[in-house]
């Protein structure tokens, strides 16, 4: 497919997103072989997105003297930075249809390439990560070179590239040029977490999906900055299904009829339980816990089997059955499904730290929402009976603000002692943050704020070695981070599990 200028710019104006007529003049015929909003990525051949608070004209300039044959804009923005285009023509959207514009405009010039691909997206309010990781594992079994891609909040693969994730799913240039990546490197496939920030804000138009999953909803992300009300949050996550062949949709959501209502959209639906309702399509029962993972029976339309999780956490028998199901719908057998979950790892998730006494057990886990902190919580309490719990956590600045009053609350009805510290404060100062998490603490629930997260994990540490029965230390929210969210900018920071081991060597005597 040889894609122009010309072509974007009359596929723009017959979806009705241009403000302008544009003057292309010689560059009409130029073929346009990708697009980018991040200057970094700007090649010969690509349109660029002038998008962004952010945004810097010097981006444009960058972007142009790296070979941009056009730039894409919005009207409020196209008188300022003609001028320092100079004669590279622009495509002007219209201030409101910039976002479609950008993902129209990306997946034509990327050239469609999850039309190559099988591309499997997942939704919910916990459980997306965990569920990618599971997923991609089961279709590298057995292969020795990976074989699926992964889009994320933990980790972007494409084939071509590795690196941490910045958004759960990228912006719409970045994500197709991930799967424009994939097609050309061999992936088969692709696994993606799909954010209700993506599918309320065009990141994913136009992207087709072979599996959507939708793992479950619960109240979370509601702020002025991302949504304003449960109701819009919970109808951007259904979006998910207007563009899926196949629905993958748990039985035990929240919910649930109006999720099987929007999924009946696609061509098919496919359900699992984790709880053993026998009217699943994938249902599981005999689910039991060991030290460092779980068991269950699985059964679906093809087959009937064991399964050992690599992971802990009773709860992952709800991940681990999304995965299973995508399977079921991808023909993935038994075998590999069995051998690819048994060495499944979650880089900070239910991730066992070492420790050089049994009395003493350190989890890093993601776990940063009402929900998740009621599935982390009760999972621990049963696998570790009898043992003090010491929560370290924090709450992001200037978004979801409910958590600093629903975290303290369902934590206290675990933990034996909460530790309050920084968890990417953004444009917030830390003490804020921690003083409203430390006022909404239930009355007589042992808490401490220590803003400094190193000092809060060495005291939470220094707290279960004086345990007389033994301790859990549950680091949150932070996982395999090596990054915090400070003012405008990410400052490098040691991950929990490394600040860990470094408290128990220097505070655990033999």
């Amino acid at each position: 497919m040889n894609t122009t200028l010309e072509s974007i710019a009359s596929l723009l104006g017959g979806a009705g997103l241009l403000a302008r007529n544009p003057s292309l003049g010689s560059a009409a015929d130029a073929p346009v072989t990708g697009a980018d909003s991040d200057s970094r990525f700007a090649a010969p051949g690509h349109l660029f997105v002038c998008k962004g608070a952010a945004f810097r004209p010097q981006y444009l300039s960058s972007a142009i003297a790296d070979g941009a044959v056009a730039y894409l804009c919005d009207e409020s923005h196209a008188d300022a930075l003609a001028p320092v285009a100079g004669d590279v023509p622009a495509l002007v959207a219209t201030d409101d249809g910039l976002r479609p514009a950008m993902a129209l405009a990306s997946a034509e010039a990327w050239g469609h390439p999850d039309r190559n691909l099988d591309v499997v997206g997942i939704t919910g309010t916990k459980g997306k990560s965990t569920t990618s990781y599971m997923l991609r594992t089961i279709l590298d079994a057995g292969e020795p070179y990976s074989r699926a891609g992964i889009l994320g909040s933990i980790e972007t693969y494409d084939g071509r590239e590795r690196a941490e994730s910045v958004n759960t799913t990228p912006e719409a240039p970045d994500l197709w040029r991930h799967l424009a990546n994939a097609r050309d490197a061999g992936l088969p496939h692709m696994v993606m977490e799909v954010s209700s920030q993506a599918l309320k804000y065009d990141r994913v138009d136009h992207l087709r999906l072979d599996v959507a999953c939708f793992l479950n909803i619960g109240r979370d992300h509601i702020s002025p900055r991302e949504h304003p009300s449960f109701e819009d949050y919970f109808q951007s996550k259904l979006r998910i299904f207007d563009q899926a062949d196949v629905a993958v949709v748990n039985l035990e959501t929240d919910h649930v009829d109006e999720v099987l209502s929007h999924a009946s959209r696609c061509n098919r639906v496919v359900t699992f339980s984790a709880r053993g309702d026998r009217d699943a399509d994938v249902w599981a029962d005999d689910v039991v816990p060991f030290m460092g993972g779980i068991r269950l029976v699985a059964h679906t339309p093809s087959w009937e089997g064991e399964l050992v999780v690599s992971i802990p956490g009773l709860f992952n028998a709800e991940n681990a059955l999304c995965a299973v199901a995508a399977c079921e719908v991808l023909g993935i057998g038994y075998e590999q499904v069995r051998d690819g979950l048994a060495k499944v790892s979650v880089p900070g998730r239910m991730e066992l730290l070492p420790s050089p006494t049994p009395r003493v057990v350190g989890i890093v886990d993601y776990a940063h929402n009402k929900l998740s902190y009621q599935r982390f919580f009760s999972s621990i309490s049963k696998e570790f009976p009898g043992r003090s719990i010491i929560a370290v956590l924090g709450a992001p600045g200037g978004k979801a603000y409910e958590r600093r009053h629903e975290l303290p609350e369902e934590a206290s009805k675990w933990a034996d002692v909460l530790i309050y510290t920084e968890e990417d404060p953004a444009g917030e100062p830390v003490e804020q943050i921690c003083r409203q998490l430390a006022d909404a603490t239930p009355k007589g629930q042992a808490h401490e704020v220590i803003v400094d997260r190193p000092q809060a994990i060495r005291r939470a540490v220094e707290l279960a070695l004086q345990s007389d029965r033994g301790a859990v230390v549950c680091l949150l929210a932070k996982g395999d981070e090596t990054r915090q969210h400070v003012g405008d900018s990410y400052v490098p920071c040691e991950t929990d599990g490394a600040l860990f081991a470094r408290a128990m060597r220097e505070l655990y005597h033999n």
